[in-house]
């Protein structure tokens, strides 16, 4: 790793002698709770979320058993589907992404999302028969999850009968209801992740391992990686340490937008992350935002608050991004590199970015484990849904519309166009704040193309940091941070028809209607504490809803007449 801080260098030495006074690395491997500060009750929850630090070591003594799944799986399935949201996703999606697929085994299809066309267009992919899916959930109890499992279930009942189990494997944490739920199904197989390991912090876990040895990722290669990250680390002030200092001093200064400069072929590594950085961060009011994905610009489009971490793959195309991190760097932002031999060195990364984020949250003065606003998300979701089953609408202010774009706010009176209400929204932007689109619509390539056009605008005329998140995965991502970090988001909320709908067997809404309940929870959620937020629902044909938008922010920069709005 090389660190170009500059001026802010001296404000990390120091926070490091700090650290290295506390003796941090002694502390953290010793799982001294305390070290994180808080109450009995506080550290009786850390206490029982650091098996993080010595799960590769567990999972390289066993892996024996992954292999022999792994021969078992390519010799009866042509498929894998994960079915798993946030900490049990993200990683894997990561791993299938970086690591290119080996000929002659399964191909891995992520689903953690509760968009029909989503999950329409994955069961078009595959044959349920030679399937096999993942039913993945620390807590065994994931709506989403569920709901998935309940759903591809029936899609392999009608050709495998009272064996249909077989295509199904569970991991989750000992004694959970998808373990029983595993054994009432006759499940292939279930592995029983160590209880000590929170979702964001399970990248070296059973949960992204077994899929992965599934679908002939070298595990291995992976576990080797993590094991001699962590032993590094736990030498002295090493990388890790520096990382999370230099990330949690920078964000006690200011300079909290964590925005990551990625190597294409690794691209994902920021999906990951993000959650990781964000959920862990995003509380009591403070924490650092991690901008992943957002289109490069030029030094003179990105504001004081950021801070810039370039991941190289060695065998990549790096000049542009070279160029682009120099440049920044010359102009004052401080910036840290990452150079990566090839797509395995992610399971040393993993383990890196788990410690750093761990000492960050220190040095922060928070607890870098907890989410407590994520369940505050669920819960919206479960009241919506509750009222739903009692009067049969979800109809929050025209969401159930089929006009080309409505619009509902908390920021404009509601006879707004949608050019005075998003040029209204975006008056909101302050330096220092950032602008983030949620969206609960199908993430396609159009779709995507759409939202990149739309960041790069807001942040070159406004220069904030811009992040999207589609829901309900950031949900289980940056959701904690958009209600329990620090009150500079500005929200724009995209819905949109779905054109067909999927029943969920057993519940009395479909995953549209769950969908929905999620995107109305969410936008509830932001409103109560105080977060500016304006909803577009783009109709039935996404396409001419995004153009649209596109429109109205051309007009809401001109509005707003020079750059800062």
């Amino acid at each position: 790793m090389r660190f170009d801080l500059g001026q802010y260098g001296d404000a990390v030495e120091r926070r490091l002698a700090r650290l290295s006074a506390a003796d941090a690395p002694g502390r953290i491997w010793a799982r001294d709770a305390t070290f994180w500060g808080g109450d009995a009750a506080q550290q009786r929850s850390v206490a029982n979320r650091l098996g993080w630090l010595d799960v590769a070591q567990r999972m390289r003594a066993g892996i024996d058993e992954l292999r022999g799944f792994a021969d078992d799986v390519r010799a009866n399935f042509d498929a894998c589907v994960l079915l798993g949201m946030g900490g049990s996703s993200l990683a894997s999606e990561v791993l299938r992404e970086s690591i290119p697929h080996r000929p002659g085994w399964p191909r891995l299809h992520v689903l953690d999302t509760t968009d029909p066309a989503t999950i329409l267009a994955t069961t078009r992919h595959i044959n349920p028969a030679r399937t096999l899916f993942f039913a993945s959930s620390k807590s065994g109890t994931t709506l989403e999850v569920n709901s998935l499992f309940s759903y591809f279930l029936g899609q392999v009942s009608p050709v495998l009968g009272e064996r249909s189990g077989e295509n199904f494997v569970a991991i989750t944490d000992a004694d959970t209801p998808l373990q029983a739920l595993a054994a009432q199904h006759g499940f292939r197989k279930v592995f029983t992740n160590p209880g000590d390991i929170g979702g964001r912090y399970s990248a070296l876990s059973y949960f992204h391992l077994a899929p992965a040895s599934a679908t002939g990722v070298d595990i291995g290669r992976l576990i080797d990686g993590a094991i001699a990250e962590a032993q590094v680390s736990g030498g002295g002030i090493r990388d890790a340490l520096k990382l999370g200092a230099t990330l949690g001093e920078l964000a006690r200064g200011g300079r909290d937008k964590c925005t990551f400069l990625v190597t294409p072929a690794i691209a994902s590594f920021g999906l990951w992350v993000e959650q990781l950085i964000a959920e862990s961060t995003g509380k009591r009011g403070t924490g650092i935002l991690p901008v992943a994905g957002e289109p490069e610009g030029t030094p003179r489009h990105y504001g004081d608050d950021r801070v810039f971490v370039r991941i190289r793959l060695d065998a990549d195309e790096n000049d542009e991004l070279d160029a682009i991190a120099g440049a920044l760097n010359a102009e004052g932002h401080p910036l840290i590199t990452i150079d990566l031999d090839d797509p395995y060195d992610l399971g040393r990364e993993f383990f890196r970015w788990e410690f750093a984020i761990a000492v960050a949250g220190q040095v922060l003065e928070i607890n870098p484990f907890d989410e407590p606003n994520v369940q505050e998300s669920k819960d919206n979701t479960n009241r919506v849904l509750a009222e739903f089953e009692q009067t049969g609408k979800l109809d929050i202010a025209g969401i159930d519309t089929v006009a080309p774009v409505t619009l509902t706010s908390t920021t404009a009176s509601p006879d707004a166009d949608i050019d005075g209400a998003l040029a209204l929204l975006l008056r909101r932007l302050m330096p220092g704040d950032y602008f983030a689109i949620t969206a609960y619509i199908q993430p396609t390539d159009a779709a995507q193309q759409a939202f990149d056009a739309l960041r790069a605008d807001v942040r070159d005329a406004w220069r904030v940091a811009t992040t999207l998140g589609y829901g309900p995965r950031f949900l289980h991502s940056t959701g904690q941070l958009h209600k329990g970090g620090p009150p500079r988001g500005v929200f724009l909320q995209v819905t949109a028809v779905d054109p067909e709908d999927i029943a969920i067997p057993g519940k009395p809404f479909t995953f549209g209607q769950l969908k929905r309940a999620q995107a109305i929870g969410d936008f509830e959620s932001l409103e109560r504490h105080g977060r500016p937020v304006l909803r577009l629902h783009l109709g039935q044909n996404t396409v001419v809803g995004l153009d649209r938008l596109r429109r109205a922010l051309e007009s809401a920069i001109t509005a707003a007449g020079t750059a800062g709005g």
